[in-house]
């Protein structure tokens, strides 16, 4: 057997290195954990044996069928619907159009629980809508991407059935449950911001709907986001696992998007099927590498000398707690969200949850929620991304924009990371005081 320490400079260092050079993130954790386990002669096909059991969980058979269900409801036109509905509530007020999008996303999230989808969806008709209303360009993607971040933690989130797994079993149905507050605050506090920008730049105010419409556009948006109730009241009830609840809402959302809202033929869901199979392809090989990575982390006792460094640092709940935080934070914006769950979370758990004493459950959200944050920034932020393509302007103008909006996401990241109850009030309401 090799030096374990320079097994972990190995292990670390190439891992680093790969992410320099641009390699694709699953093949970068499989090099650095096949190169790290030949210096410490450990055979490969237990490498592979861990990469096997690392996808070999009934758990994730969840993740396919929401991808699966986001991706028809995508299509469909529940998006659409969505704004319709947003604007009936929320439209008049100054600014309506930044309000509309964001409680679009966040009934979006609701559905997709994934940021990307909803800034594909939803801001493909809102920021082209805003801009010709008048907003700036900036803000109009701004609010779009940010927005999105509720998607992450708003249940359901297959994020944090990954987080679920890789933390060793964590209760979903309460990790579901406890992402709804952080949620609709991280909602209302963009609203916050953006009527006061819409007020200070004199955006405009949205047409009032009648009766007849807002009973019309209510009814086949409360379709739609019967899917969400289906997940969550199944999970938490009891009645479903998070995987049946997950295949119940996909055959759902089959039979509202083609059979009841018919805005796509039939035909279309061979190319959905497609799309839904590209996104699991990625997601599970990502999980496979990450599982051997991790393995090997373990094996090295890398997330207890990482304990040890952080807590010789200082041992200030508060300030440990804030440092955490930055370096999540800083993470967010060089890698995507899947992976670092699943590296972070076995170095981090022992010490937030072991040594500092918070819950699973809220450290699951905090660490989501920074994550999630990361997605909208540069300079690998992927919602960032689809937003400035969709909006036709440059990432950094984009960022500059979006400074007001991320102050107010970190504000939110702060009231989660230390007033425990925002998470724990409503899981242990439903499901009874617990982890």
């Amino acid at each position: 057997m090799g030096n374990p320490n320079f097994a972990s400079t190995i292990l670390l260092g190439l891992f680093a290195l790969l992410l320099i050079l641009r390699v694709p993130i699953t093949f970068t954790l499989a090099i650095s954990s096949i190169v790290t386990a030949l210096y410490l002669n450990i055979p490969l096909l237990a490498i592979v044996q861990r990469m096997i059991q690392g996808v070999n969980s009934f758990s994730l058979l969840a993740i396919p069928f929401f991808i699966l269900a986001g991706e028809i409801m995508s299509q469909g036109g529940i998006s659409r619907r969505l704004i319709e509905f947003s604007n009936i509530l929320i439209g008049r007020v100054r600014g309506g159009l930044a309000q509309v999008n964001v409680l679009a996303s966040m009934f979006f999230g609701g559905i997709s629980g994934s940021a990307v989808a909803d800034v594909s969806s939803i801001g493909t008709m809102m920021i082209p809508m805003m801009k010709k209303k008048g907003y700036d360009a900036d803000f109009s993607v701004g609010i779009t991407v940010t927005s999105a971040c509720q998607g992450v933690i708003i249940p359901p989130s297959h994020n944090m059935i990954i987080y679920a797994m890789a933390a060793g079993g964590v209760s979903v149905g309460r990790l579901f449950l406890g992402g709804i507050i952080p949620g609709v605050i991280l909602g209302i506090s963009l609203m916050i911001i953006s009527f006061i920008i819409a007020s200070i730049r004199k955006y405009p105010k949205e047409q009032r709907y009648s009766l007849r419409e807002s009973f019309r556009i209510s009814k086949d948006a409360v379709l739609g986001l019967f899917t969400a109730i289906i997940i969550i009241g199944g999970v938490i009830s009891g009645v479903f696992t998070a995987t049946e609840s997950a295949a119940i809402a996909c055959l759902y959302a089959f039979i509202i998007t083609f059979f009841v809202y018919r805005e796509i033929p039939l035909s279309r869901f061979v190319g959905i099927l497609y799309s839904s199979l590209k996104t699991l392809a990625m997601v599970m090989s990502l999980i496979a590498a990450a599982s051997a990575f991790g393995w090997l982390l373990a094996y090295l006792k890398i997330p207890a000398a990482a304990t040890s460094v952080l807590l010789t640092i200082t041992e200030n709940r508060i300030l440990l707690l804030l440092l955490i935080n930055v370096l999540l934070i800083f993470l967010g914006t060089i890698m995507d969200m899947a992976p670092l769950i699943l590296i972070t979370t076995p170095i981090l758990y022992p010490v937030v949850v072991g040594s500092l004493g918070m819950s699973p459950i809220q450290f699951g959200v905090m660490l989501i929620l920074n994550l999630g944050i990361g997605l909208t920034t540069p300079p690998v932020g992927s919602a960032l991304f689809v937003g400035c393509a969709i909006g036709k302007i440059s990432i950094e103008k984009a960022t500059k924009g979006m400074l007001p909006l991320y102050v107010m996401m970190i504000i939110v990241l702060l009231m989660v990371t230390f007033i425990p109850d925002l998470v724990m009030f409503i899981p242990n309401l439903i499901m009874g005081p617990g982890a």
